[in-house]
């Protein structure tokens, strides 16, 4: 029989956390799935600072006017377990909770916050990143939230519309344009050449980003017109991408987010990968990396078999923080 839970064992368990980021999606997103592995109830909360002080963010004070005291602050107490941050707005919020709750809220941030190793309890950061210590975790691929369980439920149970499509399927992730890539216009005609290729043979399953430019969705769905059937989500609804995910014997996916391309290598399937004009030293460094691990390949318009093993950081994110927890707790246990 299992132990039963008692006071003392109680406090080695997270029971509440804050999710804190500014609102964009992609960060609040990682932490909501770092908060989710870790099986424990958690709240959304959003700093908005005022100018001039989100100039000196990550290193200056946070906004007086979000101080614990007032009734809209982002940070009213009372504090949670733990609070898991995102982006560099939320950094002066972090270390305001770790000093206002006498440490006893734990604190982690993802990625690098700029300010040092010493801003929270536990980081992570991608395996591309320069930031190491002792209390720093470094993995190849970023958290999401598309896990293991989630996946093997909807290959057995997907939905009508992707249920209706034969073998093979291929999940199309279209990003867009971003701060170190472009899709010009010679990306947007190759990658759409090598798509019409690929859907004479193959069922796509697209998605697209709110940063794909307006040539490239035009393209995009012209390609969807040939052979098929295929789908395109058209941004309504519910994201269909976990199932797009989940059912695809293969993903092609645009190199200019390196998330997408960490949601793909979860699935253990072939990721084959287009990369548009530009790049960055740390992304090509990822994506190296993505390619040395048996998980991508360059998209050349055709479809790839080839397999490994899944990969998905965000388990081992949580339990990295769960074990931190624990070693911090654990003498609190032995003394109740």
């Amino acid at each position: 029989m299992p132990a039963p839970v008692t006071e003392s064992s109680a406090h080695l368990e997270i029971r509440s956390a804050w999710v804190l980021s500014d609102g964009k999606a992609g960060d609040e997103n990682q932490c909501a799935a770092v908060a989710e592995a870790l099986g424990c109830t958690f709240e959304k909360r959003h700093v908005a600072p005022r100018a001039p002080f989100v100039w000196a963010m990550p290193w200056g004070p946070i906004d007086p006017r979000e101080r614990p005291s007032r009734p809209q602050s982002p940070i009213r107490p009372p504090y949670p377990d733990l609070v898991i941050a995102s982006g560099r707005r939320t950094v002066p919020y972090l270390r305001y909770v770790s000093r206002a709750s006498g440490g006893a809220t734990m604190t982690a941030f993802l990625k690098d916050p700029l300010t040092g190793a010493t801003t929270a309890d536990f980081i992570w950061v991608p395996a591309h990143d320069r930031l190491r210590g002792d209390n720093v975790l470094a993995t190849p691929t970023p958290p999401h939230r598309f896990s293991k369980v989630q996946l093997s439920r909807l290959r057995v149970m997907p939905p009508a519309d992707v249920a209706h499509l034969a073998s093979p399927r291929v999940a199309v992730l279209i990003g867009g344009d971003s701060r170190h890539h472009r899709f010009t216009a010679y990306d947007v005609e190759a990658l759409g050449h090598r798509l019409e290729h690929l859907a004479e043979t193959s069922h796509l399953m697209v998605t697209l980003s709110r940063r794909t430019p307006e040539l490239l969705a035009d393209r995009i769905a012209g390609v969807v017109k040939i052979g098929g059937p295929h789908l395109l989500w058209d941004g309504t609804g519910e994201n269909p991408l976990a199932a797009y995910l989940a059912c695809a014997d293969a993903v092609v996916v645009t190199a200019d987010s390196t998330n997408m391309v960490g949601e793909a290598a979860a699935t253990g399937r072939p990721v084959l990968v287009y990369e548009p004009s530009g790049g960055h030293e740390k992304i090509r460094k990822f994506l190296d990396n993505m390619s040395a691990l048996g998980v991508t390949r360059p998209f050349a318009g055709r479809l790839e078999t080839y397999r490994y093993e899944p990969l998905d950081s965000t388990p081992v994110i949580a339990e990295a923080i769960r074990a931190l927890w624990q070693a911090r707790h654990a003498g609190k246990s032995g003394k109740s």
